[in-house]
């Protein structure tokens, strides 16, 4: 098992100062992402939200469509929240230059990283706790691309 605590350590302050979030969410991923975003502020992250704005319910392709649009663009990393995260990672996988994780434990965070390069992640909120989603958050952050024979894996993903 991950022990968070040292996950965080290792995410350094320069790699941090220069990072920029694109997150996004529907309505059922609303009250996570407003606390997700504050945790990477607190980090001093930037973070870019591209919505939605409130509870109330909202088609969850057209937040996912802009994290993606964003991340692709820019090369940063993305966060997309909704119930069960399968919506937003199936819209935002869509996108040619997208490799959306959905992750429930740090673990998967961290080897979404490592060994698929994963430049968004996708967080079920109906079936993670706050805590958790900061554990999984932490461990997306911290773990980096190890390229080598997972490159040569991951340049296979792309039809186009």
């Amino acid at each position: 098992m991950f022990k968070t605590s040292l996950l965080a350590e290792s995410v350094s302050l320069t790699k941090i100062g220069a990072m920029k979030i694109s997150i996004g969410s529907d309505h059922a991923g609303f009250e996570l992402k407003e606390l997700v975003k504050k945790f990477l502020s607190d980090k001093g992250i930037e973070v870019s939200d591209k919505g939605t704005y409130s509870t109330e319910s909202t088609d969850y392709p057209e937040f996912a469509h802009a994290v993606s649009e964003e991340v692709a663009s820019n090369g940063n990393l993305g966060i997309l929240i909704c119930g069960s995260a399968n919506g937003v990672s199936m819209a935002a996988n869509k996108h040619e230059a997208i490799r959306c994780a959905i992750c429930w434990l740090p673990e998967l965070a961290s080897l979404a990283r490592q060994h698929n390069n994963a430049n968004i992640l996708a967080l079920p909120a109906r079936f993670i706790s706050e805590e958790l989603a900061f554990e999984i958050v932490d461990a997306y952050l911290a773990a980096e691309f190890e390229g080598g024979r997972h490159e040569r894996r991951v340049n296979k993903i792309a039809l186009c």
